[in-house]
């Protein structure tokens, strides 16, 4: 009785937390980059590896942070709607049967934010406390 009980308030504890707070992430590009919206479909074919173009040909560089990292874990699953493994599972598969590659991942945000300004075609994801003067931030539609 006493684990109802508790099973309970937890249930209703969940139930009752205020909605979580808006993404401290921003999705951006290289400068060069024509695209100021993209759907989440567009983006899972981006960072799946399946869209190795952007429309006017240039070749699409994805960076990524460590599947560990949190922002990478924020990105994920509130952009894509997928879990950072179900990332790595889908380059793995591509890495491993010699379709396609992974994408670059970053050792530091510091790192993304500097590899996407100096990447034709590269897009990432960064926090959106960090300047990014010289990105593309791009939408979702």
């Amino acid at each position: 009785m006493r684990h109802r009980l508790y099973l309970l308030l937890l249930v209703l504890t969940l139930v009752w937390l205020p909605p979580a707070s808006s993404m401290a992430l921003e999705i951006a590009s290289h400068p060069a980059v024509n695209k100021s919206r993209l759907s989440v479909t567009e983006l899972r074919a981006i960072f799946s590896m399946r869209l190795t173009h952007w429309s006017d040909s240039t070749p699409i560089t994805v960076f990524v942070l460590p599947s560990g990292h949190p922002l990478h874990k924020e990105f994920s699953k509130k952009v894509l709607k997928l879990f950072p493994h179900q990332l790595q599972t889908a380059w793995d598969r591509l890495v491993y049967s010699g379709t396609g590659k992974a994408p670059t991942v970053v050792k530091s945000e510091e790192e993304m934010q500097y590899l996407l300004t100096v990447t034709p075609g590269a897009i990432g994801y960064i926090d959106k406390s960090i300047k990014h003067e010289n990105l593309n931030i791009i939408r979702r539609r």
